[in-house]
């Protein structure tokens, strides 16, 4: 990773310090996302993170607790084959 600095507003910052809390994620995490966001709205960016989005709600399972579950979901399923 490259190190660089932005300079962001009091209320930019303080949004950004909220929402990186509820999420547990860094700030620095939030501002890498809303740049890789920004760039394939563009087109640009990786191929791979693309398709993966892209992959995204295409599925449906009709549970509501898969991604709490999905571990024992799998092995479920293993073992019906």
């Amino acid at each position: 990773m490259i190190r660089t600095q932005i300079q962001l507003e009091e209320s930019q910052a303080a949004a950004l310090r909220r929402l990186a809390a509820e999420q547990g994620v860094s700030m620095a995490e939030l501002i890498r996302r809303a740049i890789d966001e920004s760039l394939l709205q563009r087109g640009e960016g990786d191929a791979r993170y693309r398709r993966a989005l892209s992959a995204l709600g295409k599925g449906r399972s009709g549970l509501s607790d898969v991604s709490r579950k999905h571990d024992e979901y799998f092995v479920e399923t293993l073992l019906d084959e």
